[in-house]
């Protein structure tokens, strides 16, 4: 009698299982929605990164902006925990989709020489996104972790076992170059690119927020140079401390004539870039292949 319920309500449950996994969504539904929650994550980033740097612009935190300093002051908030646990997995789905465009042509980009071009960046996009997603789990390990000083230290480590290598300053300066030419790169995308081709919504809308991109990407450029001019200094000087993080790079901006102007400009460009995320998480055109084969 045990038996035959038992037999019973096994067969049950896996009749239930059976229709469940029938019902599932089909694997590019869920692959676009951790592509939009992603997104949503580095919109996220951004925006906080330009509240920092605002705040700091006018002397109303101390804490560092840029990304560790996002996930440091992230950390410190009630149910901390929670959010650095969200915001890491929406890291790493945007890194999914960074992994669909470059490696799968989830954007039907090609192979000639132009979409090879994005599609690298896109990788390294990933690869910097994932690093990121890596600090915030980390941080969910480590209590006492501080992200700013680690990211810094570990910086400057790096730069001294570069020059220590031969032509290590002339390699230092090619990093500082390299850094310059991303954000040079962006401050073109920011006025030749058409992010409405993109964008699955009405004119009106397209319109009114695709501004947005144009502003963000220019600032989000322009954001690098003091970073490759530290790198720089430092390989011509042959001083590794000269090298900071991207948002303490940022920040020395403040010392400038006017600083606290141009870094108030900046932040806002930083909100706009955070902004036009959430509306890709809303509004882009995103068309994950079905069969993932490398192309």
């Amino acid at each position: 009698m045990d038996i035959s319920w038992a037999e019973h309500r096994t067969d049950k449950l896996i009749r239930q299982a059976r229709r469940l996994w029938r019902r599932r969504p089909e694997t590019p539904v869920v692959l676009e929605a951790l592509a939009r929650f992603g997104y949503g994550a580095r919109g996220f980033v951004y925006v906080s990164i330009g509240v920092i740097l605002m705040m700091t612009a006018h002397d109303l935190t101390s804490q560092t902006a840029g990304s560790t300093g996002v996930v440091e002051t992230l950390a410190r908030q009630p149910f901390g925990r929670v959010w650095l646990f969200t915001l890491g997995i929406g890291l790493w789905a945007f890194v999914l989709w960074r992994v669909l465009q470059s490696v799968f042509d989830a954007d039907n980009e090609g192979r000639d020489l132009k979409a090879i071009g994005k599609r690298a960046g896109q990788a390294v996009s990933g690869l910097v996104y994932g690093l990121l997603a890596s600090t915030v789990f980390e941080l969910l390990d480590e209590v006492n972790a501080n992200p700013t000083i680690d990211d810094v230290a570990e910086n400057q480590e790096k730069a001294r076992a570069l020059m220590e290598l031969p032509f290590g300053q002339a390699m230092l300066i090619c990093v500082g170059l390299v850094i310059l030419a991303v954000g040079i790169g962006n401050v073109v995308r920011g006025f030749r690119s058409d992010f409405g081709r993109d964008l699955r919504c009405s004119e009106k809308i397209s319109k009114r927020v695709v501004p947005l991109a144009h502003i963000g990407y220019v600032a989000r450029g322009l954001a690098y140079f003091p970073l490759a001019g530290l790198v720089m200094l430092a390989g011509v000087r042959e001083r590794e401390s000269a090298i900071t993080s991207f948002g303490g790079a940022l920040e020395s901006v403040e010392t400038l004539p006017a600083g606290p102007w141009l870094l108030s400009a900046t932040a806002l460009g930083m909100m706009a870039f955070g902004a036009f995320a959430f509306v890709e998480g809303r509004f882009r055109r995103i068309r994950p292949p079905r069969d993932l084969e490398i192309t």
